[in-house]
């Protein structure tokens, strides 16, 4: 079994390396940062002024408080040579691992439509179905194959929640999926991003990924890649490039997860706080998209579900990463340690890429909610398993939530 791991330009395999850091004692946050520059090159920049993670200045700048530079330099890293490329330095001191080490500065122009459309091939890896035999707790028969069906375009009129996570580890330029989230300190006015764990942080043996940003309903009209040669990024980005300028996931992920054997995988979830890269006159992200599911995180069991339905943008073979998919079905449980909670498993055919994406199901008062995210599945495909979103999950919401309460 693999996590169903997020989609890179390079092949299979992981070089992330152990962060000379200890181990978390808490719930992994991310530092507020932003910079406004203008992409050069393959990913690299110049500047554009200084800024401010949460409010535009008055000349529609962003701009970068001292105090936070003064952090960043605690770490030994330099704005300009940051936004000038040193964010591609993986070595092992430079790989920020900790809960109060993320940057994630904007990079104006980085995310452009070759760059997105770039992130397409699947950096999957892990066992096959066959270590499921030394599981404890309970586990259901594996579900039946489910075809994913391909959501019709435009995605924002059938899925306005729904979008693609970019982001650069070691192994290159990658995707995942991710939901636009209600916001309880922000009500209609929410920010927040739901995903996996492994889509923000390696886990055990890395740090924080970089150059994060969502992108809500990617590629609208469902166009394929052979035709996107002269795509303007409002095609590809509609709604705009959403910086994440903070990050959560749960400690247990930071601490156990791993790229093979469900390692950490009742865990691997996440919440992005994020903010427009090119501003959005004031309004929210869901203000933007005009939608944001609710989180349930009182669900009912898994044998008492009749029905979810997973979402996301499915990269490896036979899919490009250019069209939005679902998969519905029953879910049946899928315990990989008997100290975890129980997982959801439904039969579907989405493979690596579709990382982070939404569960959607009648929430504990009859109403959609996202009960869970697209975390692992089995090398061949077949069927995919996302955490059931508990005690933890909702500490980690809550603190993205307050983070960020009246702003």
């Amino acid at each position: 079994m693999r996590p169903i791991r997020p989609s890179s330009t390079t092949r299979r395999g992981r070089t992330a390396r152990r962060g000379t850091s200890p181990a978390l004692a808490a719930v992994a946050l991310a530092a507020t940062l932003a910079l406004t520059a203008t992409a050069c090159g393959s990913g690299d920049a110049e500047a554009g002024g200084e800024a401010s993670p949460t409010a535009a200045s008055q000349d529609g700048r962003i701009r970068i408080p001292e105090d936070l530079k003064d952090r960043l330099r605690e770490h030994g890293i330099d704005i300009d040579k940051w936004r000038n490329g040193a964010w591609k330095n993986w070595d092992r001191d430079d790989w920020l691992r900790e809960a109060n080490e993320f940057v994630n500065p904007i990079i104006e122009g980085l995310w452009d439509p070759d760059r997105m459309r770039g992130a397409e091939e699947p950096a999957d890896q892990g066992v096959d179905d066959s270590d499921l035999s030394g599981d404890q707790g309970v586990t259901d028969p594996t579900p039946q194959p489910v075809q994913a069906q391909a959501v019709p375009p435009s995605y924002h009129a059938n899925a306005p929640t729904a979008g693609k996570v970019f982001f650069d580890s070691p192994e290159g330029t990658m995707v995942c999926s991710a939901t636009v989230v209600k916001d309880p300190a922000n009500p209609g006015r929410s920010n927040l991003v739901w995903t996996a764990g492994h889509c923000v942080h390696a886990g055990k043996k890395g740090g924080w990924y970089r150059n994060i940003a969502f992108v809500p309903s990617y590629n609208d009209a469902g166009t394929p890649a052979g035709e996107q040669q002269n795509a303007t990024p409002e095609e590809i980005a509609p709604y705009g490039v959403w910086w994440g300028d903070w990050a959560q996931t749960s400690d247990q992920w930071i601490e156990r997860g791993g790229a093979t054997g469900g390692d950490g995988a009742a865990y691997d979830f996440a919440v992005i706080h994020v903010t427009p890269e090119k501003g959005s006159g004031g309004k929210s992200l869901e203000e933007t998209v005009g939608s944001a599911l609710p989180v349930d995180f009182e669900a009912p069991p898994v044998p008492q579900v009749e029905s979810v339905t997973a979402i996301g943008y499915p990269a490896a073979p036979p899919y490009d990463g250019e069209t939005l998919h679902r998969c519905q079905g029953r879910p049946g449980r899928l315990s990989l340690n008997a100290s975890d909670p129980t997982m959801y498993r439904i039969g579907c055919s989405m493979t690596a890429g579709s990382s982070g994406g939404g569960w959607v199901a009648a929430g504990s008062d009859g109403r959609p909610a996202l009960v869970s995210n697209t975390s692992i599945g089995p090398v061949t495909s077949g069927w995919l398993a996302g955490p059931r979103l508990g005690a933890q999950a909702k500490d980690v919401y809550d603190a993205v939530s307050r983070k960020f309460a009246g702003r």
